[in-house]
């Protein structure tokens, strides 16, 4: 072993420090399509692709963290194996994707000769798509047939709809749902397994809770607590998502639900007292009013009515006390008699 390797480990083929603990964001990112979590139907797709090598241009899209960029690369290591390093070439938003980086270095990557497995073809992937310039994305039509006999290009964005027409008729669009509560937890509970994080129910439903199917956010978030609390419960949860407690935002829907303007008021100036902004407050109030048996219906979808407008109200910018003070007032007259309103 040479001197420069000493003391260092090796994770996921990258050199690290002693001590250097990994996210377990990365180290229980999925290798294979089998283990890459919901989506069930899609990820099947991309497994027969991955069969059969016939891969065709690939546009996936889907809220952040739900697996698009890791199922593409499962995909690109189940179709050239070993010769995925020379075989990918990936560019991320982060890099500069514009005119002149299609025309240099995609069109050099497309260009350039690989031994590949018979049948096979590199792959570009181009991570945050809809994040792509209009003019980036003009000339990448046109590449993307040029060089169709050896590359393949494979898109991941949020928005589809971002991406311009001739681009998406030119790619099969694979869309990708939230994952299920139940899909978040069984990742979860593996994760608990295998780093021994003590843990309690209300915990893994608060971790769920503020992940709302994104699962990045669910691992990262239950490493920040497990590291900082060595404990995962609820309380915890919420203070290192530092999100408003959705037991209060139930009592909150209480007091409403009576009619009791000041006690509805008292917990909204705990809440303000507390710090959080009106967006977080009128976001989670809306989380809690989806799932909150004790509404019954009609009254459910009247609340999520009144909170969409103030949520509206608020991302224009009004986002004071008043406002909020406006919506429990608002709630609370639905569940007031007619007659406290006559003149």
């Amino acid at each position: 072993m040479s001197s420069s390797s000493k003391g260092k480990e090796v994770a996921n083929g990258k050199a690290t420090e002693p001590g250097y603990e990994m996210p377990w964001v990365e180290k229980y990112r999925p290798r294979v399509l089998d283990d890459v979590v919901g989506n069930t139907d899609t990820i099947d797709r991309l497994k027969v692709i991955a069969r059969d090598g016939n891969c065709p241009h690939i546009i996936i899209s889907g809220m952040p963290g739900i697996g698009k960029t890791t199922s593409i690369h499962c995909l690109a290591h189940a179709l050239l194996g070993d010769a995925y390093k020379e075989g990918v070439l990936e560019l991320n938003a982060s890099d500069e994707r514009g005119i002149d980086v299609v025309r240099n270095k995609i069109k050099t990557f497309a260009q350039k000769k690989v031994t590949l497995p018979p049948g096979r073809h590199k792959i570009i992937i181009l991570d945050e798509a809809d994040s792509m310039t209009a003019g980036a994305q003009q000339a990448l039509r046109r590449t993307m047939e040029i060089y169709s006999n050896t590359t393949r290009f494979a898109l991941a964005c949020n928005q589809s709809n971002k991406i311009i027409e001739p681009i998406q008729s030119r790619c099969a669009i694979l869309r990708y749902s939230k994952l299920r509560d139940q899909e978040v937890l069984k990742r979860l509970l593996e994760i608990c397994e295998a780093e021994k994080v003590k843990y309690n129910d209300e915990g893994l439903t608060a971790l769920i809770f503020t992940a709302e199917g994104d699962m990045r956010q669910a691992i990262n978030n239950i490493q920040s607590t497990w590291s900082g609390f060595g404990f995962v419960n609820g309380d915890n949860v919420f203070k290192v998502c530092d999100q408003p407690h959705p037991v209060l935002i139930q009592a909150m829907l209480r007091s409403c639900h009576k009619g009791d303007v000041q006690g509805t008021m008292d917990k909204l100036d705990e809440l303000w007292g507390q710090g959080y902004s009106a967006v977080d407050i009128v976001v989670t109030l809306f989380r809690v009013t989806k799932t909150f048996n004790e509404l019954q219906e009609y009254s459910k979808l009247e609340y999520i009515r009144e909170i969409g407008w103030t949520h509206m109200r608020v991302l224009e910018g009004v986002g004071t006390k008043m406002q909020l003070a406006g919506l429990v007032a608002r709630l609370c007259k639905m569940n007031m008699k007619p007659e406290l309103f006559k003149l």
